[in-house]
Order: structure tokens, then C-alpha cells, then sequence
């Protein structure tokens, strides 16, 4: 699998990019079915879908924070090709869905459990049950709601999961690591206004050269364009707030892994600057004792965003992902 640089059929590749993203990527995103469902607080939710009536296998897609549907266009139309019917959202306070806060740039949640409810009640309402196989994809931030959801909902109907570079710890300074969860805390404590995390600020373009999540040239202009286009997707910096019940959700991930019961696989990037690869092993190791069904892949010298990386680290990924969900299990 480590040659997997080379043209791959299977999904979109860089140098067709361009064509493929204007045209039947286009072309397919046209079609979706959208809308919004009431979520926790009574604030509205924005998901989408694609859906063919031969599929009988279905994914649901939880991106990470400041993401939306609207980026993952690509991954959708790669994954539906494959035969796969496709169910995402965005989370409350960024995307489509209703803002929390006045100063809508500011990445904010009053309870990280209320992104758990939110997804908790938008899987019930896509009916996911009446497909033969059914599986859960998350990215970042989506890979911890993905995990606190399986921990406190043991009625859900998922056969695996799969995280990309899952948080569950953040990559901060070593000596800032003990004191991050406190200091966010206390922050948050000082000011009852969403406020900007320290080194937090809005939202802006960074340049390509030396960004922390894709050395995807190609596909991180597509996504800085597409949010320069629809700005109403923008978001920014996290809140303190945020930060705080970022930190802990991270934390109960680690801590009860003995709740997750069907097979999981963890795609880490091996360049990640973003979120804590260390945590991501301390996670795998502790399920192993309880889940002989976990696995662990890491993509050598990706990014963050392994979704949207260069070709040899996204066909690398996108093939750890399908090979898992169409392996057959001996249980």
C-alpha cells in the first residue's frame, strides 16, 4: 500500500482536480438532498445527502471544527462512486447551522456534549438503520464527537467507525500541556462573553507555504476559495470556552474506550501539528484491551487534513478506510 503515490482509478486524483471539481464533482453536488433538523437548544442544523435506491451501504461523514458539507465535496463524490450512500451536517456554531455567538467568527460552544446530542438526534433522523452496512467517518474535531457519541449511545446502529487524525489532545507547547485544561477553564470563568482563546483570532487566509493541514496545493486553493465565495462558512479562532470543553471531551475519549464495542480504525498523519499524535496511541492501546477489532494506520509524512492531502497520502488513507469497511470480520 505504500505506493499508493501512484495514479489511483479509484478516486480523484490532483491532476484532474481542477476539471473533476467543476464538472461531475459539480455536477453530482447539484443533486443533493439538504436541509435542516432542530437540534439541542432548538437551534437549527444543517445536513445533506446523496442517495442512489440500488446503494445498501451507507456513511455518515462528521467533519471537524470550522469545517462544512460544502468542503467535502470531493470525498462525498469519491466515496459515493464506490457504492456508498453518503449522510453529513454541520455542527451548531459553524457552516450552515446556526451560530452561537453575535461575532459568528469565533469558534464557540457552551457544552461539547451539545454537539454529541446534536449528532445524536440528526443520525436518528436520516434513518440509517434500514441500510445493510452502516459506517461513521470523522475528521478532528468530528472524530471526538464521532467517539463521545458511540461512548454514550449504546443503542446506536453503526457496524465501524473510522477516525482521521482523531482529537483527543491538542498539540500545544510542552509546558503549556499540564496547565492548557485549568487556564481554559479559568478563562472562561474571568469572562461569561465568548471570547478568543490566547493566540486565537478571526478567521484568515492563510498562504499555502508552511500550513499546518494539506501540502495539497490544488485542493487547499479550491477550499480557501470556496470559503472566500460563501462566506458565511467562515469561522475563526476557538473561545476559550471551547478550548476548555474541547480539552475535556478529549480527556472522557481516553477514558472510556471500554465503551466502544464494534471495530475501529485510526488513520493518524505522521507530520500532524495540529492535534496530539501521542494521545491518538495512548486511545488505541487502551481499546485494545477491551476491543480485539481495532486498528491503527499511519500515513507517513501527511498533514492534518488527510482527507485533502496530496494524492500518495489521501489514496493511502481513502484505501485504509474502504479496505476496512469491506472487510469481512470473524466474530
Amino acid at each position: 500500500m505504500e505506493n499508493s503515490g501512484a495514479t489511483h482509478p479509484s478516486y480523484t486524483q490532483e491532476h484532474q482536480f481542477e476539471q473533476a471539481i467543476k464538472h461531475p464533482i459539480a455536477n453530482l453536488w447539484q443533486q443533493r438532498n439538504e436541509g435542516y433538523v432542530t437540534t439541542s437548544h432548538k437551534r437549527k442544523s444543517y445536513w445533506c445527502s446523496y442517495t442512489h435506491p440500488e446503494h445498501n451501504k451507507v456513511i455518515v461523514i462528521v467533519n471537524g471544527r470550522i469545517e462544512s458539507c460544502w468542503k467535502y465535496q470531493e470525498l462525498f463524490y469519491d466515496l459515493f462512486q464506490k457504492g456508498y450512500d453518503i449522510y453529513s451536517f454541520d455542527h451548531q456554531g459553524q457552516g450552515l447551522s446556526e451560530r452561537l455567538v453575535k461575532d459568528s467568527d469565533i469558534g464557540h460552544i457552551q457544552e461539547f456534549d451539545d454537539y454529541v446530542a446534536d449528532m445524536a438526534t440528526l443520525v436518528k433522523s436520516f434513518q440509517i438503520e434500514r441500510y445493510k452496512e452502516r459506517y461513521l467517518l470523522g475528521h478532528s474535531m468530528g472524530s471526538t464527537i464521532s467517539t463521545r457519541y458511540l461512548q454514550t449511545t449504546p443503542e446506536h446502529t453503526f457496524d465501524k467507525v473510522a477516525l482521521c487524525a482523531p482529537m483527543y489532545g491538542v498539540n500545544t507547547e510542552w509546558y503549556l500541556k499540564p496547565v492548557a485544561l485549568i487556564l481554559s477553564q479559568l478563562l472562561t470563568a474571568i469572562s461569561t462573553k465568548a471570547t478568543y482563546a490566547p493566540g486565537q483570532k478571526e478567521y484568515f487566509q492563510k498562504p499555502f507555504e508552511d500550513n499546518p493541514l494539506t501540502q495539497s496545493n490544488v485542493r487547499y486553493q479550491w477550499f480557501r476559495k470556496l470559503y472566500e465565495e460563501k462566506p458565511e462558512l467562515k469561522v475563526g479562532g476557538a473561545s476559550t470556552r471551547w478550548v476548555w470543553q474541547g480539552l475535556m471531551a478529549a480527556k472522557q475519549c481516553i477514558q472510556q474506550t471500554r465503551q466502544i464495542q464494534i471495530p475501529l480504525l485510526i488513520v493518524q498523519a505522521g507530520s500532524e501539528r495540529i492535534v496530539s499524535n501521542e494521545a491518538q496511541v495512548r486511545f488505541i492501546k487502551k481499546l485494545a484491551k477491551t476491543n480485539p477489532f481495532c486498528q491503527f494506520k499511519s500515513i507517513n509524512n501527511a498533514q492534518h487534513e488527510v482527507l485533502f492531502e496530496k494524492d500518495q497520502y489521501r489514496n493511502q488513507t481513502l484505501d485504509a478506510i474502504c479496505d476496512f469497511f469491506s472487510a469481512q470480520d470473524k466474530r
